[in-house]
């Protein structure tokens, strides 16, 4: 089933769509900082393009004005909400399965696409993943968020079943988009995926399903596998000159937590 934004999952733990953010009261058509209190967390985006900033080594949170707020839909601070806006074809390729390109060029620090699905929970989360042998796709994503305090936030989102575009996107170890969790109604994060550089027109778009490319190191939560987990890994067809020769891999969605 498509839906162009995440749902809940069956498990019904977690909402994606409920409102918990207080809204701006900006009477303006677009907010401005520091007036505005969205704002105020970081103004993120230059047109349609999301400034590069990092801060102490932390990534700047992105938060965007939400339903509540009363600035209008032309509001710069709206833009992963607003949806896909490229022309993108999904295709079959030689030997990844389905894939998805672009057919128009796309200037670095674009907003693409969101990866959308059902949120699900973590125990629903690793049940499914549990449940799936070698042969199965695995569509499941779990991003982590290491909070300045070491508290480590995580969002699992499954598009099996339910989701967009996103889902025929395949890994990269040398990618041309990057994910950042964006924030709109709630702490429920869109997990939106931007260009890392500038992509012609009719080239592949591709994503690190592990967040080594746009991460520190050892923050993604992948490890080296131990000899006997390989075979449970599948190869990496990406053609990079890094290929890792596997596609990455997590054994804490594998265990118990």
């Amino acid at each position: 089933q498509y839906s162009p934004d995440s749902v809940a999952g069956a498990d019904g733990e977690i909402d994606p769509t409920e409102i918990t953010f207080p809204g701006c009261s900006c009477r303006s058509s677009s907010c401005v900082a520091p007036e505005c209190p969205c704002l105020r967390r970081g103004d993120n985006y230059s047109g349609p393009c999301l400034r590069e900033a990092e801060q102490g080594g932390f990534a700047r949170p992105v938060f965007e004005c939400n339903a509540l707020c009363r600035c209008g839909e032309s509001c710069h601070n709206r833009l992963v909400q607003r949806g896909l806006r490229l022309r993108l074809q999904v295709f079959r390729t030689p030997r990844k399965g389905w894939g998805v390109r672009t057919l128009e060029a796309v200037p670095r620090g674009t907003f693409v696409c969101e990866y959308a699905g059902e949120v699900l929970g973590s125990a629903e989360a690793r049940r499914r993943i549990r449940a799936q042998s070698p042969q199965d796709s695995n569509y499941i994503i779990a991003v982590r968020e290491h909070l300045h305090d070491g508290r480590v936030l995580e969002t699992f989102v499954d598009p099996t079943r339910v989701g967009n575009v996103g889902r025929f996107l395949n890994h990269s170890c040398e990618p041309n988009l990057f994910m950042v969790p964006v924030r709109v109604d709630s702490m429920v994060p869109r997990l939106a995926l931007f260009a890392a550089t500038d992509i012609p027109a009719g080239e592949e778009l591709s994503y690190d399903y592990s967040g080594r490319s746009h991460n520190s190191s050892g923050s993604s939560g992948e490890h080296k596998p131990l000899e006997e987990e390989n075979r449970l890994r599948k190869p990496c067809y990406c053609g990079s000159p890094t290929c890792a020769s596997f596609l990455p891999w997590d054994s804490s969605l594998f265990s118990t937590p």
